[in-house]
């Protein structure tokens, strides 16, 4: 998983209720914030092998600062994280940049191979 809301975004509980952030996302937009009811939060734990990457550098300040602790610009590194996850890694990039980092895609070749990260690059 790249970059992913596994447990909401703070974000979204700031901006759901705007016009623009409505019509762009749409309803699945709408389900991704932080509460208890939010998809992410309902989810049950998983069973499979997982590997999560996420992003520690934002070019959004003001999406930051509603976001407690390193962040991408989008989702922070704590809400990413997933219960059961096989491994987990922090890239030095943003939310966007994240999913066409060179360094990502070996790391995710290096997990479908070996079913962890290479930490060794950390």
């Amino acid at each position: 998983m790249l970059a992913p809301p596994n447990q909401g975004t703070e974000v979204v509980d700031y901006v759901k209720d705007f016009f623009a952030y409505k019509w762009i996302h749409g309803p699945s937009g709408q389900e991704l914030g932080t509460n208890p009811e939010s998809v992410p939060n309902r989810l049950k734990p998983i069973d499979i092998e997982v590997g999560i990457i996420a992003g520690d550098q934002s070019l959004n300040p003001i999406f930051s600062a509603l976001i407690p602790g390193p962040d991408d610009g989008r989702v922070s590194v704590e809400r990413a994280k997933l219960e059961g996850m096989t491994d987990f890694l922090v890239i030095s990039d943003t939310h966007t940049s994240v999913l066409k980092n060179p360094a990502v895609l070996k790391q995710i070749a290096y997990f479908l191979e070996n079913g962890k990260f290479d930490h060794s690059t950390d």
